[in-house]
């Protein structure tokens, strides 16, 4: 009987226990079922959208423009930047990426709802009501994206006011003027107007806030910065028409540092370079000469590199100035020793007697034979053999030939000066400090610019991302 007892009690517990469950389960259920509903649109609404999107499109014809016939139809546009770039200097084009939204009122489209306000439809409504046929003017390619959708909104109020925006990425031309490469400013522009429809059928306004951009740190603007936007609304007159024309223009303004490692930093060394020359004696030969012809290539290499950068415009760029200066420095370099060279072989010959000679007031051709050193100077002595003949008719003889005329008057009887050749290195090395310090001090000069430009580089604090 104990056993019995045990058994029935146990299957007892069992079966409470199920029921329990059951119970319980039926309680999540029930609370499930509950969110569910909770979160599902009522079906009333649904009714609603459906029936009011039934009757907009029963007799709607999206080949027409809203109020044809009556008035213009005003479209209301508005751009939002999500960045900007790269800027190709090259190709004289930038890139864009934009949301870009058109409001207008379209009144076929009213509906009467006390339920819904706004109806809020993806881009399969789209084709079915009519858009403006807005195009990008100085656009040489444009995409719009499609993944995972197409990146479409379109909003209908029940007054008839719609809202289509689109998000596109357009490859808009630019046309650089790079004659102050690379210490350049240009505005960009992004041009846009209605393709078919002129003045007097559709006019597009800005909106309030009609530009509006993303954080920039996201930008792709890796040789610019960005100084601001402004917008424009002009009217373009042409055979069609005349065309409501709305402009953005992005001011960039570009940065030098990549420059000025890549160009102005190794030309200048280049330069500074050459120079060492003049502190190498006259006697090396070997050293000066490879010198100064391995600095004369490296320059033709540098401005070689510094073109590829630069599409091939016809006018001179600040860079090409700056290049051409610098191998004019070291090719002077060269020159400056081969003259040394030369001279200094001439004053070490013995000097030829002639019955006949024309001098230069340059102190260019063979040295005559009464030249004689004295105070780092030159001084003329005997004229009286020298000056007997007269002056060689044509020729200039101020410039050129010492004229019976002025050896007669005395001119270089009074000691005139000329340039000891034994001292055009120290001549060519006073010449090359002043010429770095000026550029230095200049504040526009590129020296100057690079210096500042590094100055700020090394202040600038670090914002951590």
């Amino acid at each position: 009987m104990i056993f019995k007892f045990l058994v029935s009690f146990a299957v007892l517990l069992v079966q409470g226990a199920r029921s329990d469950s059951l119970e319980y389960g039926d309680d999540d259920e029930d609370q499930h079922d509950t969110t569910v509903n909770q979160m599902l649109v009522p079906r009333s609404y649904q009714e609603d959208a459906t029936l009011i999107l039934n009757n907009l499109l029963k007799e709607y014809d999206k080949t027409l423009r809203p109020d044809i016939g009556v008035k213009p139809t005003v479209i209301d546009v508005g751009i939002y930047v999500n960045s900007i770039g790269p800027v190709s200097s090259i190709d004289m084009e930038y890139q864009i990426d934009i949301i870009f939204a058109q409001t207008w009122v379209d009144t076929r489209l009213r509906y009467n709802s006390s339920t819904m306000r706004i109806l809020t439809l993806n881009s399969n409504m789209v084709g079915l009501i009519w858009l403006p046929d807005t195009i990008f003017r100085n656009s040489k390619t444009a995409d719009s994206h499609w993944i995972t959708t197409p990146n479409q909104l379109l909003r209908i109020w029940n007054n008839g006011k719609i809202l289509y925006t689109l998000r596109m990425t357009i490859n808009a031309e630019c046309q650089l003027q790079l004659h102050n490469f690379p210490m350049d400013e240009h505005s960009c522009p992004l041009v846009f107007s209605s393709y078919g429809y002129p003045q007097d059928e559709i006019v597009y306004k800005w909106r309030r806030k009609s530009v509006e951009t993303s954080d920039q740190k996201y930008w792709r603007l890796y040789q610019f910065d960005f100084m601001g936007l402004r917008n424009t609304t002009d009217v373009l007159t042409t055979t069609a028409g005349d065309y409501v024309l709305m402009t953005v223009y992005f001011d960039l303004s570009r940065r030098m540092g990549y420059f000025t490692i890549q160009t102005y930093i190794p030309c200048i060394l280049t330069v500074v370079l050459s120079w060492v020359s003049f502190w190498i004696k006259s006697d090396a030969t070997p050293a000066r000469t490879a010198l100064g012809i391995t600095t004369v290539l490296t320059m033709t290499t540098l401005s070689t590199v510094a073109r590829n950068s630069l599409p091939r415009v016809s006018y001179v760029t600040a860079m090409d100035l700056f290049v051409t200066v610098c191998f004019l420095f070291v090719f002077a370099a060269m020159i400056e020793y081969a003259m040394l060279n030369y001279y200094s072989y001439s004053i070490r010959r013995p000097p030829a007697r002639r019955q006949r000679m024309a001098y230069s007031s340059f102190n260019v051709g063979r040295v005559p034979r009464s030249v004689m050193p004295m105070s780092n100077s030159l001084f003329w002595q005997d004229y009286d053999d020298n000056c007997l003949y007269e002056c060689l008719d044509g020729k200039d003889c101020k410039s050129f030939f010492c004229c019976y005329e002025e050896c007669k008057e005395g001119g270089w009887r009074r000691g005139r000066i000329h340039v000891n050749i034994r001292e055009l290195d120290a001549y060519s090395r006073l010449t090359g400090t002043c010429i770095f310090g000026i550029s230095s001090t200049n504040p526009g000069s590129p020296l100057a610019r690079i210096m500042n430009s590094s100055k700020r580089l090394f202040q600038r604090p670090c914002h951590p991302h």
